[in-house]
């Protein structure tokens, strides 16, 4: 068996990113920008009245003091004007502001009697409500770099930009084979000795939070045969493929044999922890092969723990699982020298194990928020004894 420790840095070493894409604006949320993008004009293209009011010639109105409205320019006019300087012109928020003027006064500060404009505003100055051309950003400049997360500002600002697509880091093709005689479908009867599936729900769950939607399941029979002919079937067409179950040694745990006859080469298999002690992880080419336990808690930690750095390098994501050392809300002693990881509750302040901590039980995990990571050199913790958290995605 291997560390926690070795065990990631061996999944972050062998797992590539993936080659980018080029996908339209609107399908690029969530992702991760491959190139850097640069403005190709001024934004505003133009000085662009801020409010609904007035453009005028602050030079003008100090002159004159009452200035003659001639015209109105609306949001997405085309044609120029020409202000002069005794001269206000009806503007409308977001206008092209006329040459000439470099003020727009708000409707609520002037008093219109005759069409002769009377400005009622002490902080009037030069420049107010007028966004000048090129003030978000000018053409040439950069608008966001590569390796920025594409949320819906980041989109936002790119479609102000004009820009169209984008290159990005796609997501990876994913498949997930559940194996066991055992198992039946949800909202089937059970029979003696079956269990419902619940694996390759919750995997697809976790997987819908990083945007990951098409993920076919397969189900294999504990047969070596079935369980290589599946795994021959989707390696073919995915970057990564979750197994669950058939991973430990017990007579019907036939993964490791399987991917072996699939020219899967072993990077690991065991680790020092609990739960999840016999996950298998392997490599073909570039696409990755999880074997994770099939014990429901098992599955859901070792996808956190280690599913997710490897999707974190395809992708180039960052942090999806946030880390943070917060204290114990109560003693906990471990019964074995291995590492822990804990369903746990964050509130904010302290950190609590939660109960039912056994790898078959969801009960608490479907409350849990976080894992608690106890290393394997410590046995007890005493309450307020700082330990790592690890913040779940939601």
């Amino acid at each position: 068996m291997i560390s926690v420790t070795e065990a990631k840095n061996i999944i972050r070493a062998n797992a590539t990113p993936l080659s980018p894409v080029t996908v339209p604006l609107q399908e690029a949320a969530g992702m991760v920008l491959a190139a850097d993008v640069y403005a190709r004009t001024d934004i505003p293209a133009f000085n662009q009245s801020a409010m609904d009011g007035y453009a005028i010639s602050f030079e003008g109105w100090q002159l004159h003091k009452t200035l003659n409205i001639n015209g109105e320019i609306p949001a997405g006019e085309s044609e120029l004007f020409l202000l002069q300087n005794d001269q206000a012109i009806r503007i409308f928020t977001g206008a092209p502001v006329p040459s000439g003027a470099d003020v727009v006064v708000m409707q609520e500060k002037v008093e219109v009697k005759d069409n002769v404009l009377y400005i009622q505003d002490d902080q009037l100055q030069a420049g107010l409500n007028v966004r000048i051309k090129g003030s978000e950003i000018k053409a040439g400049e950069l608008v966001l770099a590569k390796g920025q997360r594409l949320t819906p500002s980041a989109i936002g600002f790119l479609a102000t930009t004009g820009v169209a697509e984008v290159t990005i880091y796609p997501t990876p093709s994913i498949s997930i084979i559940v194996t066991g005689n055992e198992l039946q479908q949800p909202g089937e009867p059970l029979t003696h000795g079956q269990v419902y599936e619940c694996n390759s729900y919750q995997l697809r769950a976790a997987l819908q939070l990083l945007q990951i939607d098409e993920v076919p399941v397969f189900k294999a029979k504990d047969d070596p045969h079935t369980v290589k002919h599946a795994l021959t079937s989707t390696l073919d067409n995915s970057d990564v493929v979750l197994l669950t179950g058939g991973v430990s040694v017990g007579n019907y745990d036939f993964v490791p044999e399987a991917a072996a006859a699939c020219g899967v080469i072993t990077l690991f298999h065991k680790l020092k922890q609990r739960p999840g002690k016999p996950l298998f992880v392997g490599k073909k080419g570039d696409k990755l092969i999880f074997g994770l336990p099939g014990n429901p808690s098992s599955v859901l930690t070792c996808f956190y723990e280690y599913v997710i750095p490897a999707l974190e390098q395809l992708m180039q994501l960052k942090n999806v699982i946030t880390t943070i050392q917060a204290p114990l809300a109560k003693p906990y002693v471990k019964t074995a020298q291995l590492t822990f990881f804990l369903k746990g509750h964050y509130d904010g302040q302290t950190a609590v194990p939660l109960d039912s901590q056994e790898s078959y039980r969801l009960r608490s995990f479907a409350v849990a928020n976080c894992l608690l990571c106890l290393p394997e050199e410590k046995m007890e913790y005493q309450q307020g004894d700082m330990v790592e958290v690890h913040l779940l995605p939601a």
